[in-house]
């Protein structure tokens, strides 16, 4: 079964099954000193409070957002953490969380930071939020935060995706807006729920998106998509999207402007109360996603590789598992891509990220979820 649940509380009461999407190579636990028979040494740099999300800075420092709502600065050198102050107030029950965070292609000369966030707005009603603020790396600040894009209200407690990518040329900025587990918004041209968004870097929407001359909300790049939890460009420029499926039917898609990718009308997966969903089938009218999961892994983070460090393994997609304990490699080749491997991590794994020197480093889900450097067996 996948979650429908990112955070430590749900919606749904759920057991949630650890089971293996694809058993293709001999699977071992990633202990501090149990690697077995993983292609990778494995070894454990830091500990984090429900830790989110990663990102490297310039100088090998890393910031990790923490689900009730802080961020750490942290040197995986000497291991210190500092709490970096002016972070928003989050709303984090349920999925919600500080999401994600990316600093932008200028941040060598401007120290901005982009991140995302849930917030409590009307009522009991939240939603998802874009920021920008300036990084005070001497302060240990966050200074003139703004909130640039803010995604529709909905009560419900789930599905805020908010991941965050930047085009290649670094003019455009791609946002994950999620359905908020209400289905039909996805489908809906005016809203924003359940779409992939192209904004300028303010966060207004891009000129030239594609659906806007067809009555779509004018930052809609894409549509018919329901938690999308990773985003990443690959070498020639090409979106790649992954998300979570209801029960089963986890995806990754190749995003591409003005198509429909189906959700809630077809999904390789059915609904929680065991009630069908149509498949994804050609000649539907939708765009079918290039590789699903079922028994589903319930992916938590995505990541493109393309480092010297692992050369078997560039031009390449890396997701993780969290009810799947997993981290997956899914080679590219043009258009298309092929599951490889996948590899029992024997920890829920939230986030994936290729470090500057070609490491991928993990990070596990929890309260005392670790931050991991994946790098070649000697």
């Amino acid at each position: 079964m996948n979650l429908n649940k990112l955070g430590v509380a749900t919606t749904f009461s759920l057991t949630l099954l650890t089971l293996v999407a694809v058993p293709m190579v001999a699977n071992a636990q990633a202990g501090a000193s149990a690697t077995g028979g993983l292609p990778f040494e494995v070894k454990p740099v830091g500990t984090f409070k429900n830790p989110w999300a990663l990102a490297f800075l310039p100088n090998g420092n890393v910031l990790v957002t923490q689900k009730e709502g802080t961020l750490v600065l942290f040197d995986p050198a000497t291991g210190t953490k500092r709490t970096v102050s002016g972070t928003p107030a989050v709303s984090s029950k349920g999925q919600g969380a500080l999401m994600d965070i990316v600093p932008a292609p200028d941040f060598a000369t401007s120290k901005l930071v982009y991140f995302s966030y849930s917030e409590a707005s009307t009522g009991a009603n939240s939603r998802v939020v874009l920021a920008t603020a300036t990084l005070d790396l001497a302060g240990g600040a966050l200074k003139d935060t703004k909130a640039i894009f803010r995604g529709q209200e909905a009560s419900t407690g789930g599905h805020y995706s908010g991941r965050i990518g930047f085009s290649p040329d670094g003019k455009y900025l791609f946002f994950t807006s999620g359905d908020r587990q209400l289905f039909e918004p996805a489908q809906d041209p005016k809203s924003t729920l359940g779409k992939v968004l192209r904004l300028n870097l303010d966060g207004t929407p891009a000129a030239g998106n594609p659906l806007a001359a067809k009555g779509f909300d004018a930052a809609i790049w894409s549509y018919g998509h329901r938690n999308l939890l990773g985003i990443a460009f690959d070498k020639q420029g090409r979106l790649w999207e992954m998300e979570m499926g209801p029960r089963h039917g986890d995806e990754i898609n190749l995003i591409k402007p003005g198509l429909n990718y189906g959700w809630p009308k077809v999904s390789n997966g059915n609904h929680y109360d065991g009630r069908d969903i149509p498949d994804h089938a050609p000649g539907d009218g939708f765009e079918a996603p290039k590789v699903s999961w079922n028994p589903a892994i319930s992916p938590g983070g995505l990541a493109y590789y393309d480092a010297d460090l692992f050369p078997k393994w560039k031009n390449s997609l890396f997701i993780t598992g969290l009810s799947g304990k997993s981290l997956d490699r899914i080679a590219l080749d043009g258009e298309k891509a092929t599951k490889q491997e996948h590899w029992d991590m024997g920890e829920r794994i939230r986030a994936v990220r290729t470090g500057p020197d070609g490491a991928l480093w993990l990070l596990e889900d929890g309260a005392s979820g670790r931050l991991l450097m994946l790098t070649p067996k000697k």
